[in-house]
């Protein structure tokens, strides 16, 4: 699997505040971000990794 960047914006509150999170479940803010990714269900009740849709690094960014 070829790995993909993802950049968003939040507030340093935010940031602390998933920082401590991680630390304090001694996983990486990776790991939360792709656990909590693999367990999103779509309508019609299938895992985006097993629906056949690409995945967010594999889509072209707009603009």
């Amino acid at each position: 699997m070829k790995s993909k960047y993802l950049q968003i914006r939040i507030s340093e509150r935010r940031l602390n505040k998933f920082r401590l999170y991680a630390a304090q479940k001694d996983k990486t803010m990776t790991a939360i971000i792709e656990d909590f990714i693999d367990s999103l269900k779509l309508e019609n009740g299938e895992t985006a990794l097993h629906s056949g849709f690409p995945s967010v690094g594999d889509c072209e960014p707009e603009g």
